[in-house]
């Protein structure tokens, strides 16, 4: 048997003795770093602009309360048309759409950077956010596509993919320090152009697509009903810190969104040609794996958002010192995504590895809810970030896998598409909850401590709430995790019995 792609598009083994065997691997590895490099560029984004902002503010002179549609608009349009995209991957080849997403991720990147007014740096992140939906789930499908045939080399392979979906936003707040701080604000958006190429030569050489399954009509009315209803929940979320959760600009979109994803669901049962086929979500293992990355997404944000808080407000780090101050998480966050998936899941499947992770998780958040004035980084934040460093590891090296695992070639683009839709979407979550639930327990501090309460206290008062329910929902996680995942390896996705 040799190494080409039979006709379902897996990659089917050669024996180990064949001779271009060395070369199939090693292009699957190059193939792996391109892939890699694609993801990095998605998620970075959604953070990288963090730290930039202010500058680009002051740079275009526009108002303050402004600056959250930059972070909005990129997730507006990511969050809201990534399952559109994965069924595109399907329909019309995931390399296709990758290096569509890709280019296309270049040239809104390069219209950002050259902005001269808000207006163009605002649709310039909307059009990064609309490729980044066409890239994100072509690069996952094609990565499982691509380690279908060997499961200890899939396990690797989405331990490493998953390391970089895990320390991406982590990265994102170094480089977006380090480029502004050096540089401008501007090279947070250019330096996408020196990824995308890279990412654009290799997939261009290097991946294989497999062939696609005839083409069927798509699911208009599937696709209108899930886009603004999602849409709907991710823009009114964004509100909620600024209009209130009572405030008819926050309930209505959230609600009309809700009923337009009710709405979705029904008519993905009766069409004959969804969009999204429910035997995707209807899996045990890839529907708790969606829903594990959901409820994880929330609490991870909580690290990221306001840990930066704390260490540029109160420990008074610059950009650059805040984004180095995550470096050690990274390096945990990588190491426990390829150990878990390379040495753990291959043997014990995600069950008893997902809620370890969101366990080690949970411990970290405890860790910094006794946080104060006098704390260090060395002995207070560092040991904390350490900790769910390999938490978050442990979970996004075996869920995206796990999300993956088992489906069909014709379904590889909108599974995937789902990894990332549950992540943004429970980040979006998180980031309105959590943002909403600091401003009510700092006004509730002040309002307790009349006269005697400080604005600091008030505030430590709302990072300590944050990091506890950031802790109960990583223990949240781990329990229905436990209890959703079957035990014993995964299902390969050439697996018939899958």
């Amino acid at each position: 048997m040799n190494s080409d792609l039979s006709p379902a598009g897996i990659s089917q083994p050669a024996p180990r003795s064949a001779p271009g065997n060395a070369v199939r691997n090693q292009h699957r590895w190059l193939t792996l770093v391109v892939l890699s490099l694609a993801q990095l560029m998605d998620i970075l984004d959604s953070t990288i602009v963090n730290i930039a902002l202010p500058s680009a503010q002051h740079d275009l002179g526009f108002p303050a309360d402004y600056r959250q549609w930059v972070l909005t608009g990129y997730a507006l349009a990511f969050g809201s048309l990534l399952l559109l995209g994965g069924r595109l991957s399907d329909y019309f080849g995931r390399k296709r759409l990758f290096l569509v997403g890709v280019g296309g991720f270049a040239v809104a990147s390069a219209v950002g950077g050259a902005a001269g007014n808000f207006a163009t740096l605002l649709a310039a992140r909307i059009g990064q956010g609309a490729f980044a939906a066409m890239l994100a789930p072509a690069a996952l499908s094609l990565l499982s596509i691509t380690f279908a045939d060997d499961a200890k080399e899939r396990g690797r392979a989405f331990g490493i993919f998953g390391a970089i979906s895990g320390a991406g936003g982590a990265v994102g707040l170094l480089l977006g320090g380090v480029l502004t701080q050096g540089l401008s604000w501007r090279w947070c958006l250019y330096v996408n152009l020196i990824i995308a190429a890279i990412a654009f030569v290799g997939g261009l050489v290097l991946l294989r697509d497999g062939d696609r399954p005839q083409r069927v009509r798509l699911d208009v009315a599937g696709t209108a009903a899930v886009v603004f209803g999602l849409i709907g929940i991710v823009f009114g979320l964004g509100t909620a810190e600024r209009n209130g959760w009572h405030d008819i600009r926050t309930l209505g979109p959230v609600l009309a969104g809700v009923a337009l994803i009710a709405a979705f669901v029904v008519i993905e049962r009766r069409t004959a040609h969804p969009l999204l086929p429910l035997r995707v979500i209807l899996d045990r293992v890839r529907g708790a794996a969606y829903l594990t990355l959901g409820i994880t997404g929330t609490g991870m944000f909580a690290v990221f958002l306001f840990l930066t808080f704390y260490l540029a407000n109160t420990l008074g780090f610059s950009p650059l010192q805040t984004g180095v101050a995550f470096l050690p998480m990274i390096g945990l966050v990588m190491a426990g995504a390829v150990f878990s998936g390379a040495v753990l899941l291959p043997r014990w499947g995600p069950r008893p590895i997902v809620p370890l992770g969101c366990l080690l998780a949970a411990t970290g958040m405890v860790v910094l809810t006794g946080i104060d004035a006098d704390s260090s980084y060395a002995g207070n934040i560092l040991p904390a970030l350490l900790v769910t460093g390999a938490g978050f590891g442990f979970i996004f090296g075996s869920v995206q896998n796990s999300a993956t695992s088992g489906v069909q070639p014709h379904d590889a683009g909108v599974a995937s598409a789902l990894v990332t839709t549950a992540q943004q979407i429970g980040g979006s979550i998180g980031t309105a909850v959590f943002s909403s639930l600091t401003t009510s327990a700092i006004a509730g501090y002040l309002a307790a401590h009349p006269g005697t309460g400080t604005l600091a206290e008030a505030t430590f008062a709302g990072y300590h709430l944050v990091f506890w329910i950031a802790a109960a929902v990583f223990l949240g996680s781990a329990l229905l995790a436990a209890l959703l995942f079957r035990s014993g390896p995964l299902p390969l996705p050439a697996d018939p019995a899958a």
